[in-house]
C-alpha cells in the first residue's frame, strides 16, 4: 500500500500550470513545510519539506483557495520518476502526488478567505451545546436525510 497524509503549510503559493492539447489539465506544484515530532541530539532542522503535486480538479482547488502560509492537510501517495535535464544528467524524482486535499484550519485562524470545507458552510454547521458538556455536538432535526450512513 502507498499512502501518504501529511498537514503543513505551504511555503510559498501554489505553481499552476495547464497541460497543452485539448483536454488541458490543471498542474499545481507545491511545497509542504512538515513539523517533525521529533528531532535528534544536534539537528537544527525542525521541518521536512515535500514536494508535492496535485491534478484536474484537485490543482484548480489549490489555485483557488490556498496561498503561502496556509496549513493543509494533503492526502496520497508517493511517486517516483527520472528523466534527462538539458546537461544530459538523469535526474530521479520523489513526490507526493496528492488526491485528497482540505484545510486543516478555520477561517479565523488564518484570515477570512471565504471558504467551504467539505461542502458544508461553516455557518450552517451546528456549534457544541454548552448544556451538555459532554463536547459532543447535538444533531439537529431532519438532517437524517444528508448524512451518509444510517
Amino acid at each position: 500500500m502507498n499512502k501518504v497524509i501529511l498537514i503543513g503549510r505551504l511555503t510559498r503559493d501554489p505553481e499552476v500550470r495547464y497541460s497543452q492539447g485539448e483536454n488541458s489539465t490543471a498542474i499545481a506544484r507545491f511545497t509542504l513545510a512538515v513539523d517533525r515530532r521529533f528531532r535528534r541530539a544536534g539537528e537544527t532542522q525542525e521541518a521536512d519539506f515535500i514536494g508535492c503535486v496535485a491534478f484536474g480538479k484537485q490543482a484548480e482547488f489549490v489555485e483557488k483557495y490556498f496561498k503561502q502560509g496556509m496549513k493543509m492537510v494533503a492526502v496520497g501517495r508517493i511517486q517516483t520518476g527520472s528523466y534527462t535535464n538539458k546537461d544530459g544528467q538523469k535526474v530521479y524524482t520523489t513526490d507526493v502526488v496528492a488526491e485528497e486535499i482540505e484545510f486543516a484550519e478555520s477561517k479565523g485562524s488564518q484570515g477570512d478567505s471565504g471558504f467551504q470545507n467539505n461542502g458544508f458552510h461553516r455557518e450552517s454547521r451546528p456549534e457544541p451545546s454548552a448544556a451538555m458538556g459532554d463536547g459532543f455536538m447535538n444533531i439537529p432535526d431532519g438532517i437524517d436525510e444528508e448524512l451518509p450512513f444510517n
